[in-house]
């Protein structure tokens, strides 16, 4: 399903500020909980956290909910509803995290969680450390101008997660969400993401985690291993300042016709953090992104030098891999891709059919997705 989704529009998701009324959140609680129940059932605690990797589905379920379809906040008070609808007890799917100091609690969240599903101590750590790398690898290696503000962590019963997290760009008011599934990722930082979701393209994002990038990151970790002191040595020999002095350094490292695509580098890094990795001798780049202290800038001095010393180039290309479609109602920018939809809309309106709730409710959810989804 995830191939045939590719191929679609463009969403605005406008920064929303405020809260969702309480009388919404309460009818979305409880509607939230019949749906997962039914779905639960039906395909198994996986089956929900298949569906919610699943960006457009995620988003549907907001629309049925009733929520804003095209407001940022569709992640974070979908997310919000979904930790409360879910009983780990009941559902045997449990939610950690979510939005600002809400994220923070996520590890003591996770080892509640834990408690409940008769985790060992090493499954719990994994969880924490699969949350801790996953909102490392957005707000660090991938450099978007997007800083998280709001992460939610999936688990089920057998171990299985998903994590939902986003960022803001407050420059032109725009949000990027991070869809991350444990069945699916081979590296923590080669390609992780199910879905990388947002509105704009940006020319020129530092991805440490594309494939390209591998040589830069095996650079990077190099670099680390040589010490702090060349590393400050080569980061003020590349300043503009000092770029005289480049070749002399480098002593014939730079071929003559090597030119670097995208050259700004950080105004500093942090030194403190360098000489911890030093001494804790990574022994590859998730190791090396893991440690306390290595953030952005230091990510962006080490990925530039280890261009210019080693020619080893990083991605330069936003790796953003999913937008939405406005919603075919005035057409604008185009149509709705029905076709898209047609799972979403059958596996939730079984769904909702299913569920034990109330006609009107049922009918009134089911109307607000057939709204969304209908053309001119």
């Amino acid at each position: 399903m995830v191939e045939s989704l590719k191929k679609t529009g463009v969403v605005e998701l406008p920064l929303h500020y405020g809260r969702a009324p309480n009388w919404l959140i309460t009818r979305m609680r409880g509607l939230a909980r019949e749906i997962v129940t039914v779905i639960i059932d039906e395909y198994g605690g996986s089956g929900l956290l298949r569906r919610l990797v699943d960006p457009h589905w995620f988003q549907a379920l907001g629309c049925v909910l009733g929520f804003d379809w095209h407001s940022s906040g569709i992640t974070t008070v979908v997310t919000w509803v979904l930790k409360q609808a879910l009983k780990p007890e009941d559902h045997g799917v449990a939610v950690a995290g979510g939005k600002g100091r809400f994220s923070k609690r996520t590890p003591n969240e996770i080892s509640k969680i834990g408690k409940k599903f008769n985790f060992s101590q090493d499954e719990v750590k994994a969880l924490q450390y699969s949350s801790r790398i996953s909102a490392k690898v957005d707000n660090t290696a991938i450099q978007a101008g997007y800083p998280l503000y709001h992460h939610a962590f999936f688990v089920d019963v057998e171990g299985r997660w998903v994590v939902i997290q986003q960022g803001i760009c407050t420059a032109d008011r725009t949000a990027r969400r991070y869809h991350w599934f444990s069945g699916k990722i081979k590296s923590y930082v080669v390609e992780p993401h199910d879905a990388i979701v947002g509105e704009a393209v940006r020319e020129r994002v530092l991805d440490m985690t594309a494939r390209e990038s591998e040589g830069n990151r095996r650079a990077s970790v190099d670099l680390v291993e040589d010490g702090p002191r060349r590393v400050k040595r080569a980061f003020k020999a590349i300043r503009p300042k000092y770029q005289e002095t480049l070749r002399k350094w480098t002593q014939g490292d730079l071929r003559e016709d090597y030119s670097v695509n995208y050259l700004l580098m950080p105004r500093r890094i942090n030194w403190r953090a360098l000489k911890k990795a030093y001494e804790f001798h990574p022994k590859n780049y998730e190791e090396l992104l893991g440690i306390q202290g290595i953030g952005p800038s230091t990510v962006r001095g080490l990925a530039l030098i280890s261009e210019l010393i080693y020619g080893e180039k990083p991605s330069w290309k936003d790796p953003v891999k999913y937008s939405f479609c406005v919603g075919g109602k005035d057409g604008v920018p185009f149509p709705v891709d029905r076709p898209v939809y047609d799972e979403i809309i059958e596996v939730i309106g079984n769904a909702i059919e299913e569920a034990k709730i109330g006609d009107k409710e049922r009918i009134n959810a089911i109307r607000r997705l057939s709204t969304f989804l209908e053309k001119k």
